[in-house]
């Protein structure tokens, strides 16, 4: 772990450890059924990973789905359904299971995400927070998926974040726990939204059991995530990746692959920021677009590089456009005929017509799902070739 702030101090006599999983679902197209699917089968992996570690109680699971809650009842856990019919509030509601439950220490983590995350650093991120009397534990200070916190008393100094994405950071810098940001692996920053983001996850030999046997089911088209893949691992490669990028995430390709990395960073904060919302969004590669084409776009993208990795998200704020979710994960999973958005179906016909292995979806593509990609290119390849970059001791 990496302390970001203070160190924390220990106690003599730990408190347990909850582990609260909440997890939100939506039944909608059978594209968005099947990314609910995969984050109820990443829920069970989670939930027998914590009983296998022995460190965690109790172990909570919140979720609006009953078919999630009905796979629960076999196991030692509370599960809560969210109530019907009240306007969900991510911070409310996380209070309120913390006071039910009288928790103390709490490791969080969101429906989708940690679904490489092992039970043996599951147990180890218990222990330390067992030990402390104030701490934070994220994956990412400024986009949380997961946080392990101490005091919760902490919750009762901060504005309640409507979503995940920023409970590290208010517990961080204004309940001002001392914080630890944990290294920047497919384990911690991988986080499942959408449909891309099972095609990243299918082929990562750390997959729990039941969502490895969930995505087998689905029979997904991956022939394209697997020739774009192989080439991080050929130096005489170059791959684009586009989209809201992150300095670290550029930093991790540099290190950890083979090829040449051409990053197009851009409209990082579109939505926090609000400037989506304002139609402010503004994209170098979605002018190009716009000027040229959808066909021609990905010609010259094939001109520049032999795989590319897109947040088609950004090109679609860049048009002042905000496609269904429906329309936006049936262009991850490259199903056209499912699309209703003129735009959308016809980039993602393009995209399937292009030159080169083209593989589309949102942000956590370009983000979690890189590490994945990655690890799984060095795991399943064969190829004994180091990176470009070593660190120096």
């Amino acid at each position: 772990m990496k302390t970001m702030n203070t160190q924390h101090t220990t106690r003599n006599t730990p408190t347990p450890v909850a582990l609260l999983i909440m997890t939100g679902n939506t039944e909608g197209s059978p594209a968005e059924r099947m990314v609910a699917g995969a984050r109820r089968a990443i829920t069970r992996d989670i939930v027998e990973r914590a009983l296998a570690s022995g460190a965690f109680a109790p172990i909570v699971v919140s979720t609006n789905d009953p078919t999630l809650i009905r796979a629960l009842r076999r196991y030692p856990v509370e599960a809560e359904l969210d109530p019907a019919g009240e306007s969900f509030h991510f911070g409310a509601r996380l209070r309120e299971l913390v006071a039910k439950y009288a928790l103390q220490k709490v490791f969080y983590v969101g429906g989708g995400s940690a679904p490489l995350l092992p039970a043996k650093e599951m147990a180890r991120i218990a222990d330390e927070l067992r030990a402390a009397d104030r701490l934070l534990i994220v994956n990412n200070f400024y986009s949380t998926d997961f946080a392990a916190f101490t005091p919760t008393s902490a919750l009762e100094a901060i504005d309640l974040p409507g979503a995940d994405n920023d409970l590290g950071w208010q517990l961080g810098e204004v309940a001002k726990l001392p914080i630890c940001e944990l290294p920047r692996t497919a384990a911690t920053q991988l986080d499942v939204d959408t449909p891309s983001d099972l095609m990243t996850l299918s082929g990562h030999p750390a997959l729990g059991p039941h969502t490895r046997t969930y995505l087998e089911s689905l029979d997904l088209d991956t022939a394209h995530v697997r020739r774009a893949t192989r080439f991080f691992v050929d130096r005489d490669a170059e791959v684009l990746v586009a989209g809201r990028v992150s300095a670290a995430t550029w930093a991790y390709l540099e290190q950890e692959t083979a090829c040449r990395v051409r990053v197009f960073a851009e409209e990082r904060g579109m939505r926090a920021s609000g400037r989506q919302a304002r139609g402010q969004a503004r994209s170098v590669l979605g002018y190009l677009l716009d000027q040229v084409g959808v066909e021609r776009f990905f010609a010259i993208l094939g001109e520049m590089s032999q795989a590319v990795f897109l947040d088609s998200r950004v090109l679609f704020a860049h048009r002042g456009l905000w496609p269904t979710t429906a329309d936006r994960f049936a262009s991850d999973l490259r199903q056209p005929e499912a699309i209703a958005d003129p735009f959308v179906r016809d980039l993602t016909t393009a995209a399937m017509n292009a030159p080169i292995p083209v593989v589309m979806g949102g942000h956590s593509l370009v983000a979690g799902g890189l590490y994945a990609l990655v690890e799984t290119a060095w795991a399943t390849s064969g190829v004994d070739l180091p990176p470009h970059l070593v660190r120096y001791p």
